[in-house]
């Protein structure tokens, strides 16, 4: 069980883990609204710790297909009182943000992890360096506003690996205790794009860093199975981390904890990955 140190906080993490989600705005796809208010957001996080969460992923900021940006006040406004309430030695806490000025809030409240979906920002980085945090930096085509406007690659695979690879020796050299690659499900990809990723996550490895996946109640799912209404997409939620595991993917975002966190653990003992 690898150990860390996180902007001060010294904890084990044993993968596979899975990163809560905590959405703190009123349209997230999913369940946009439900804890934008700082007493149910701690409370939620609480739960989702004890139903097995080793890391909550805080965001006040929408990325869903099509979706607006708020500004650095209002993502601050958010965050900032249900920050101020998380204990920040019992668990980790990832902030969603792609805004240098609310990172740098965040973390000197006590983040642990900066989960970038910008495609990676110097200032950012310095950030983590500063705070010794550790990074997730997903791989985006675009924008949350335009990315599933008919995204094209000229080798799906070859060109996310080429994004990663690219960013490799830059983030090396901050000496941060764990950087973690997301391919982006969902951002500026197809339902064919999202399969062939999940099928082949293997080639993303890299001893430099660990792999992370987001394909929580997506619009895959629904694609794939017609299901259209998010909470009709938890057993194709949890059938792709299971795939994930597989692959040996360290870290899975989840709406649904309690179910992901019991399904890894039959999964295991079902001897389904190693």
């Amino acid at each position: 069980m690898p150990s860390y140190i996180f902007n001060g906080f010294e904890t084990e993490i044993q993968y596979p883990a899975v990163m809560g989600i905590l959405n703190l705005t009123p349209d997230s796809f999913s369940d946009g609204g439900k804890f934008i208010e700082p007493e149910r957001a701690v409370e939620q996080a609480l739960k989702m710790h004890t139903e097995g969460a080793q890391i909550i992923d805080i965001g006040a900021e929408s990325t869903r297909p099509g979706s607006e940006p708020v500004s650095e006040q209002e993502e601050l406004i958010r965050i900032l009182p249900v920050l101020e309430k998380l204990p920040k030695d019992q668990f980790l806490i990832s902030l969603d943000t792609t805004k240098p000025n609310v990172a740098q809030a965040g973390l000197q409240g006590g983040v642990h992890i900066i989960n970038d979906v910008s495609g990676g920002q110097t200032e950012l980085f310095d950030l983590a360096k500063k705070y010794h945090a550790g990074y997730v930096l997903m791989h985006c085509l675009g924008t949350p506003k335009n990315m599933q406007d008919s995204p094209h690659y000229n080798d799906l695979l070859s060109d996310i690996r080429s994004f990663f690879d690219q960013k490799k020796d830059q983030l090396a050299k901050l000496n941060l205790p764990r950087i973690w690659m997301d391919p982006g499900i969902g951002f500026g990809k197809t339902l064919e794009h999202n399969m062939t990723i999940m099928k082949n996550l293997s080639f993303f490895h890299d001893q430099s860093w660990g792999l992370f996946l987001g394909s929580s109640r997506k619009s895959w799912i629904h694609h794939l199975c017609n299901a259209p209404e998010t909470k009709n997409r938890l057993g194709g939620s949890i059938a792709s981390a299971i795939s994930a595991l597989s692959h040996e993917v360290e870290i899975i975002r989840a709406h649904d904890v309690l179910e992901t966190v019991q399904a890894i653990k039959v999964a295991k003992e079902l001897a389904l990955f190693e």
